[in-house]
């Protein structure tokens, strides 16, 4: 399987230059067998993108970006989907490759194998033990009588002793609730500010790439227009000067 990197080689956006020459050089480090495709250059590499891009990972008007990645047909994603695949070391995953053995990301899915088992093993305990009644039950009748015999010599001393125990105990339960439920609404209330914060957050940082994609796009587009229009008119002086000679 061939990993497929769609690139602009004439691109005036430094962001998009930065992002291609990211993902490439870390495919490089890993050696891994990839082509590049230009889209800037060649008309049908860049409409074979556009094409095969999953609608739902468009942008907006719904004209991808490079550098996009694709496992022969299969589309892996963009440098957004590719960096975080990254930071969690799962990047054969998001290429659609088994990670070599010894790597990172191997030994993590190692762990997380034997987690698994480990906990399937933890929910289904082997009954096949038989153990004795009289071990789980214990001197059951030993106790009772013991039990019993106690509750006669305390006799109504331990009764109102019991009684007064359970009077102070119901006293002081009020109060350690209500603090609970304080310390409760506090909290719900300092979760609720901070997640809100957190969004609005979320929210800038998607409206400033949205416009930065937006740039790239018009300036990618300027460029395509100017290269179009020079080779235009590099066939119009031709032309000319074959006519007049």
């Amino acid at each position: 399987m061939v990993i497929k990197v769609f690139l602009a080689s004439s691109s005036g956006s430094t962001a998009i230059k930065k992002k291609q020459q990211d993902v490439v050089a870390f495919l490089e480090a890993l050696k891994l067998d990839y082509t590049q495709l230009d889209i800037a250059c060649n008309e049908e590499n860049r409409m074979w993108m556009r094409q095969n891009v999953p609608e739902e990972k468009k942008p907006t008007n719904g004209i991808p970006l490079p550098p996009q990645i694709f496992n022969e047909e299969q589309y892996c994603g963009d440098y957004d989907t590719f960096f975080d695949a990254k930071e969690d070391n799962s990047v054969y995953a998001f290429l659609g490759l088994p990670p070599p053995p010894g790597s990172k990301e191997a030994v993590q899915a190692d762990k997380e194998h034997i987690v698994q088992n480990g906990t399937h093993a933890a929910e289904n305990p082997d009954d096949s033990i038989e153990v004795p009644v009289e071990e789980r039950n214990g001197n059951a009748h030993g106790e009772e009588e013991q039990v019993e015999a106690a509750d006669e010599e305390e006799g109504e001393g331990g009764e109102a002793g019991d009684e007064a125990t359970e009077g102070e105990t119901a006293g002081d339960e009020p109060p350690a609730e209500e603090e609970g439920e304080e310390a409760v609404e506090e909290t719900d209330e300092v979760t609720e500010d901070t997640q809100a914060q957190v969004e609005e957050e979320e929210e800038q940082e998607e409206e400033d790439l949205q416009s930065e994609e937006e740039e790239e796009l018009r300036q990618l587009e300027e460029e395509e227009e100017a290269e179009a229009q020079e080779g235009e008119e590099d066939d119009l002086e031709e032309t000319q000067e074959e006519e007049a000679e």
